[in-house]
């Protein structure tokens, strides 16, 4: 992983610090920018699928990625639908990589072996590949090791439903066989889909449990099994962006897209009243959707947690 400029984790934590004064996350430091919502598959947990949004072109990528760079946002991941599906990948990567941002990218992995991987690996830090049987590829399991050999690390994204709970293991200990990471994530009930919710209670204990068996593999944070349990446990500390360039805000679940990054400076939005009043509304949200990013990632930024959050990167 490239290290980034020190004046950016300067600004980092003085964001941080605003946010704690403040007692909100006005300042988000995760970003994930969906610059296709096209993919090959149609998961039954997942509705980014059924959406029509178009796709923007490469410049206007570009000014939603220059306005990231800009922002408090420290990671950047690049997601659809399938982004391998964009022929102009490669120049979204290498301009995605020039900037002081940690550059994530997260695929299905059907494609990836029609794809010049390696050039592609030259840009992203982390390789996010989701492995699961809602994905329908638990085939790509045995290809860990000629996905390590891409270049940069990978992470492997499972997604757990409530009727899967019971296989996750032999998943999480072939990770750890080759010395990868996975992120565990709960299938949250989305708007358009069935609910494959698995119980939060039962889920805290099975990845606890397995953190400890498979020591520095899993590294879905214990805050965000904490937060899930919690009456009301996400923060705008994460942001989701369309493709589009529009921002949900306060998130995708309760949110709409009121921001258009290609016409405006995101923290100034972060600063506006409109964005007040929409932190509000998470704040009032009772729906507990367990949706990973919005549950997990202000404890990578609390003083409190991030020892133990990062210890799975930190630590092979």
């Amino acid at each position: 992983m490239k290290r980034l400029p020190f004046s950016k984790y300067i600004k980092t934590l003085n964001y941080a610090m605003q946010n704690t004064l403040a007692k909100e996350s006005i300042y988000p430091f995760y970003a994930s920018y969906k610059i296709t919502n096209h993919c090959s598959l149609k998961c039954k947990f997942c509705n980014v699928w059924m959406e029509d949004t178009p796709d923007l072109k490469i410049n206007d990528v570009k000014k939603v990625i220059n306005n990231i760079a800009k922002s408090s946002i420290v990671v950047l991941s690049l997601e659809g639908g399938d982004p391998l599906i964009r022929k102009d990948l490669g120049e979204i990567l290498k301009h995605a990589s020039s900037k002081p941002i940690t550059l994530f990218f997260t695929t299905n992995g059907h494609l990836l072996e029609k794809r010049p991987m390696k050039e592609y690996g030259k840009y992203i830090d982390y390789l996010h590949i989701s492995i699961d049987e809602g994905h329908d590829n638990l085939e790509f399991f045995d290809n860990l090791e000629l996905y390590q050999s891409y270049g940069p690390e990978i992470c492997i994204q499972i997604v757990v439903t409530l009727d899967t709970m019971d296989k996750l293991e032999e998943k999480v200990k072939r990770i750890h066989e080759v010395n990868a990471r996975t992120v565990v994530m709960p299938a949250c009930h989305l708007d358009g889909t069935d609910d494959y919710y698995p119980d939060p209670v039962e889920f805290k204990t099975i990845i606890k449990q397995l953190k400890k068996k498979y020591p520095n593999t899993i590294t879905t944070p214990s805050g965000f099994l904490d937060n899930i349990n919690k009456p009301h446990g996400c923060s705008t500390s994460s942001i989701i962006i369309d493709s589009d360039g529009g921002l949900f805000y306060p998130c995708r679940t309760v949110g709409q897209r009121i921001f258009d990054l290609t016409k405006g400076s995101l923290m100034d939005f972060l600063k506006s009243d409109e964005a007040k009043k929409a932190r509000r509304r998470m704040m009032d949200c009772n729906r507990a959707c367990g949706w990973y990013q919005y549950f997990a990632t202000d404890v990578f930024a609390s003083p409190r947690t991030i020892i133990s959050s990062l210890s799975p990167y930190l630590f092979k």
